[in-house]
């Protein structure tokens, strides 16, 4: 684990940006760029660290970056590697470079997903960074592949003909793991020094590398600007966000949770569940709950742990 005087004392994600009150993506931003180890291009979709952090002529970011579309980051880091690498054959560039791909569940876990898909199958070296927020925060809070199983979003909306989205969340980690590549993790930015030590883990890593760290939302998942730190970590410790990486072939669980909160402590304080506190609902809440209490136990037995 990262230690916290072993940190950079330089900004390189600096205030001034436009994102909501509370929301984590900004903190998770700030980590990132604390990892760094040499020059570093950032490629970033369309999405809220996007349109909050770079208004023209204004930016947050003290490295070189890169605006793509919603659907390409990808691709795009990919043609950057790869134009590193030829540069560096003809002998026009002697440096290393280290290229982070930033994009949000919506730009991920669908529209981006086939960039994504073919750039680890090609093998470029590059980390790639989902921060999940679990809707399409940005356009609308509109459902995605990430957003949870009964939480209400402008187009899941919970009434009396659906509980909310009716589907389950996508399993990013396993769909990357299974293209072959050495390093995949989830984080929560509610710990900080495993989500640094994991981003400095993949820059180091020869080949694609992929990170997917939730990203609560006051805005979407509607709580509390200031409890958004209280969230992750509930998320972590009620077992709903899993906490593990997979490195060379084998699991790890790196935060162990051996007695849970309740899960109703972690939806309780997001307005996006609180319909399914009502009677009619209890059938969802359960089927909820035993999702969680499934992909924990998946998980545990993945990474060799007692469930």
């Amino acid at each position: 684990m990262v230690k916290l005087h072993e940190l950079s004392t330089e900004e390189l994600f600096t205030s001034g940006h436009r994102l909501c009150a509370g929301c984590a993506a900004g903190t998770i931003m700030r980590m990132t760029m604390k990892a760094l180890r040499r020059p570093t291009i950032v490629v970033n979709a369309t999405g809220c660290v996007e349109v909050s952090s770079t208004p023209y002529p204004y930016t947050s970011w003290k490295v070189s970056y890169v605006h793509v579309a919603f659907e390409n980051t990808a691709a795009v880091a990919a043609g950057i590697e790869a134009a590193y690498k030829v540069l560096k054959r003809k002998g026009l560039y002697d440096k290393d470079v280290d290229i982070i791909a930033i994009a949000g569940d919506g730009g991920t876990f669908d529209i981006g997903l086939q960039a994504l898909s073919g750039a680890l199958e090609r093998m470029h070296d590059f980390l790639f960074i989902c921060y999940d927020n679990e809707a399409y925060m940005n356009t609308g809070i509109q459902r995605s592949g990430a957003t949870p199983h009964g939480a209400a979003t402008t187009t899941s909306p919970a009434g009396r003909k659906i509980p909310g989205k009716p589907e389950f969340k996508k399993d990013l980690i396993g769909i990357c793991v299974a293209h072959g590549i050495e390093y995949a993790a989830t984080a929560s930015p509610a710990y900080w020094n495993d989500y640094i030590t994991k981003v400095m883990k993949g820059l180091e890593v020869n080949g694609p590398a992929v990170i997917h760290v939730f990203s609560p939302c006051p805005t979407g998942m509607r709580f509390d600007p200031s409890k958004s730190i209280e969230v992750a970590r509930l998320a972590v410790q009620t077992r709903y966000w899993p906490v593990y990486e997979y490195e060379g072939g084998t699991y790890r669980l790196n935060i162990k949770v051996p007695q849970p909160k309740p899960l109703i402590d972690f939806l309780k304080m997001q307005g996006r569940f609180a319909h399914l506190f009502q009677p009619s609902f209890q059938r969802e809440l359960e089927a909820l709950q035993k999702w969680v209490e499934e992909n924990w136990r998946r998980i545990t037995i993945l990474c060799g742990e007692k469930t």
